[in-house]
Order: C-alpha cells, then structure tokens, then sequence
C-alpha cells in the first residue's frame, strides 16, 4: 500500500492528525469501534488516558490480525463521551498515540456522543485501513 497525507497550507496545521490521507491498496479493513474491552468483556481503566490507550491497543489488534500496521490506517473516528475532557488531555493522548501508532496519522476526527455501548466507556475508536 502506499498512501500519502495531504496538508493544504490553507488549511490550519494539522496537530495529531491528517486532513486528508490517499491510500492505494488491495484490500480494505473496516475495523469496529473498539472501547477499553479486557479480554472478558469488561471495560478497563478509570481514567480517559488508561481507556484511550487500551481501545487504541484493541484497535490495532484487531488490524493486525488482520494483515495491517498503524501505517495502513486511512481513518480513524474518536467517539469521546466528554469532548472537553478530551482536549484537555489532548497532549497525553496524542502521546499514547505515538507511543502505540507512531506518527503517520491517518484522517481523523473527535466527535462528543452522550454514552457508548458499555456504560462505563468513556471513548471508542473505530476506522478502517487500506492494505497492499
């Protein structure tokens, strides 16, 4: 696969994330959205940062299995259940991320919902990738 990330210079400086990503490939991954699931089905971590870290981690299990590295990401959707709580951690996150994903990052967007499927989550990432 081959993709490139477009960043027009009249649009604002992407921080964290790509305006837009060309992806040419084979095969498309759709992945589900992913929360702080353990392996038993219960929703892990207290904090937005220790929830992020384990649906980004979920996430990219179920690409890997898959066939696919964070670099085949095309899009990636943050479904936060407290926008405000999530800019403020913003740099946290977007650590977690690099740490987990590295730096080439796909289309992305936060968007606030008012719950997620398990109550107790508080962010689910869904996305899809495209593959050689």
């Amino acid at each position: 696969m081959s993709t490139e990330r477009v960043n027009p210079p009249d649009l604002s400086p992407p921080a964290g994330f790509s305006h837009a990503v060309v992806a040419t490939g084979s095969r498309v991954v759709f992945l589900a959205g992913q929360t702080a699931l353990d392996t038993d089905g219960k929703v892990t971590g207290d904090t937005l940062p220790e929830q992020f870290e384990r649906a980004l981690t979920n996430l990219l299990a179920a690409l890997t299995a898959a066939g696919g590295t964070p670099a085949d990401l095309a899009r990636v959707t943050v479904y936060a259940t407290d926008v405000a709580a999530y800019r403020t951690r913003a740099a946290e996150l977007g650590r977690i991320w690099r740490e987990l994903a590295g730096r080439d990052y796909p289309a992305m967007a936060v968007v606030e919902v008012v719950r997620l499927w398990d109550e107790a989550a508080m962010v689910e990432l869904d996305g899809f990738a495209v593959l050689p």
